[in-house]
């Protein structure tokens, strides 16, 4: 029933009209919130900086190829978290390789009867994850970055989380619908659930009822609930 539901909801969101408010005033909103928000964690921003290049080495900053709206790929930046491969001893890389299959396995597989049971593909438990960088995702930290590409206009403060854009083609077309806006740093599904782990049709389904209740009131809501969202540790991707 639940995946009839979404099915439906998928559907008439394929019909939805823009509102003004999408059109006209959520992308002068993000701007001018990004731009602000950047000046005011640009001490943050430059400490957590410092401490990835004494962790990691450079480059502190990694791209990654996401789905953006209309599926349009694009790249998304974040904090390096993970150190290069070459200093991970090999039987720990396989076996973490091996678990994360597992799970991109079951995230994006068609079996309808499983479909209710996929998990999303995050994961902590990768051996290339340095402290600083495990600190860094458990606070979503590595996140910030991001505010970059809600200026250059690729990505919304609040919408869908954009997903691997590899991982979208094995979408069911039905569930594309969560492209119909551009992707957020944060969103409903990242400030009510810990993103780890979470059911796939768990996190689609309040994607696409944030796309259908899409508003500023929405939108204020869910900004706001983020930062108390991060102090109960549940992360915002």
């Amino acid at each position: 029933m639940a995946h009839h539901a979404l099915r439906q909801l998928a559907d008439a969101l394929a019909e939805r009209t823009p509102t003004a408010y999408e059109r006209a005033v959520k992308p002068v909103v993000d701007l001018v919130l990004a731009v602000i928000l950047l000046v005011v964690l640009s001490p943050l921003l430059a400490l957590i900086a410092l401490a990835v290049l004494v962790a990691v080495g450079r480059p502190v900053l990694i791209g990654q190829e996401r789905a953006g709206r209309d599926g349009e790929p694009f790249t998304m930046l974040k904090f390096r978290t993970m150190r290069h491969d070459r200093r991970v001893q090999r039987d720990d890389r396989r076996r973490a390789e091996r678990r994360r299959r597992r799970r991109l396995r079951g995230a994006v597989g068609n079996d309808r009867r499983s479909g209710d049971r996929r998990v999303t593909h995050k994961t902590l438990d990768d051996p290339r994850h340095t402290r600083t960088g495990l600190l860094l995702r458990k606070l979503s930290l590595d996140e910030l970055p991001q505010l970059c590409n809600v200026i250059i206009g690729d990505m919304s403060l609040v919408g869908p989380r954009p997903e691997l854009a590899h991982l979208t083609e094995q979408f069911e077309p039905w569930q594309h619908a969560r492209h119909r806006v551009r992707p957020g740093i944060t969103g409903l599904w990242q400030t009510t659930k810990r993103a780890d782990g979470l059911l796939l049709h768990e996190c689609i389904d309040l994607d696409l009822h944030d796309i259908a209740e899409l508003s500023a009131r929405t939108d204020l809501a869910i900004l706001l609930r983020t930062p108390a969202a991060l102090l109960r540790n549940k992360g915002v991707i």
